[in-house]
């Protein structure tokens, strides 16, 4: 976990002065379950996680705002009123891209420092990006003094990451990042922009991340194609039911009519986000019940269709979720985020985790480059600001 006196130390280091005034914190997400609907009207069920983003924040009066992260010991620099085109560094365009946004929405920036430093994995398919997006959002508004609705701080934080990320992500990672609740899922109409928290107490369990440190890009060929393949699935099932508008509005019965009019890759793809919608509705209910049985039996069927239908999984996560699935007190498991690398997720008793972990060191860590980085997490609060 972070120490706030490190990262106030740190700011010094970086900036010197002025006086850091403020502290953002925006968590990563991991995702339940409802992979890769979320871009097709679908439902998801995320959660804020306890590992976050932090962003220092000091007020100046230079007229630019610097940018400065950890991670990559890097600052990007630019003035007030001109955040400038997508370039490099990469993380920096997410900075330039939030910026870019407020301006458009006509709100005054303010010069400022930001020292960002996070233990949101990078890469890891628990949504660094969208905590990197809404934390610089949150820092600029503060010093701007200014405030947005929550709804349209998400949404903004979806526009930078298109425009200047070019990575064209649903709304699920702004969402939870800026709605997430303590204890709680956050069931979200991807259509409707409705959403409902949803307790989630399971007795006895732990959620355990596995990342595989094989990093993935959204912004790479793979992810444009899923689209793609889902638009020429609705389309063909647009031929035979003119009222769909998405392939949320699909059930199995219609799928399975009009089989003949697609080729079987583009049939397995609507298969998976048809069936995952379905799988996340009975999460839900499952997670109103505390039913942690059926929840888990849940996730690993998502695994297994995101592995064999849609084909976003590779042979380090697969791995993964063998190995937990062979676990006595592992209740589900099931790779979580876009895919093709990243992480995957376990619910498991408590008694269970340090097994799963050792089990993991023995026939995993040695068959493989990078070993796994293994690690609860919980439900936790979304992003807030408040005074370093």
């Amino acid at each position: 976990m972070v120490n706030k006196d490190e990262l106030l130390d740190r700011f010094r280091r970086v900036f010197g002065s002025p006086a850091p005034r403020w502290l953002v914190r925006a968590p990563g997400r991991v995702n339940l379950i409802g992979e890769h609907v979320d871009y097709n009207d679908g439902l998801v069920l995320p959660i804020a996680m306890s590992q976050a983003l932090h962003v220092v924040v000091a007020s100046t009066d230079d007229g630019r705002i610097a940018a400065h992260s950890t991670a990559f010991d890097q600052t990007v620099v630019f003035p007030v009123g001109d955040p400038g085109s997508p370039g490099e560094p990469a993380w920096g365009n997410y900075v330039r891209g939030v910026a870019a946004m407020l301006a458009r929405r006509k709100i005054p920036l303010r010069a400022g420092r930001l020292l960002i430093h996070s233990d949101v994995p990078l890469g890891g398919g628990v949504s660094s990006s969208a905590a990197l997006e809404v934390g610089v959002a949150l820092a600029l508004l503060t010093l701007a003094g200014a405030a947005i609705d929550p709804v349209e701080l998400a949404l903004l934080a979806r526009q930078a990451e298109h425009e200047y990320a070019a990575s064209p992500c649903g709304i699920m990672d702004q969402f939870i990042c800026v709605f997430g609740l303590r204890d709680h899922a956050l069931l979200l109409d991807c259509r409707s922009r409705e959403f409902r928290q949803v307790p989630m107490v399971f007795d006895d369990t732990e959620l355990v991340v596995m990342n595989t440190q094989v990093r993935h890009s959204i912004g790479g060929g793979e992810y444009p194609v899923r689209q793609r393949q889902c638009r020429e699935g609705l389309a063909a099932l647009q031929t035979m039911y003119p009222g769909i508008k998405a392939l949320r509005d699909v059930n199995g019965r219609q799928l399975e009519d009009a089989r003949g009019r697609m080729d079987d890759v583009t049939f397995r793809r609507c298969r998976h986000v048809v069936t995952e919608i379905e799988r996340t509705l009975q999460a839900a209910d499952a997670l109103r019940c505390g039913d942690a049985g059926t929840f888990g039996r849940l996730m690993t069927a998502s695994h297994e269709s995101l592995r064999d239908d849609y084909q976003v999984s590779c042979v380090e996560l697969d791995a993964l979720v063998e190995l937990a699935t062979n676990i006595p007190g592992c209740h589900g498991v099931r790779m979580t985020g876009g895919g093709f690398g990243g992480c995957a997720i376990a619910l498991v008793r408590r008694a269970a985790e340090q097994s799963l972990r050792d089990t993991i060191r023995r026939r995993y860590d040695t068959r493989f480059e990078q070993p796994a980085i293994v690690y609860a997490t919980t439900a936790a609060q979304g992003a807030a600001v408040h005074e370093s």
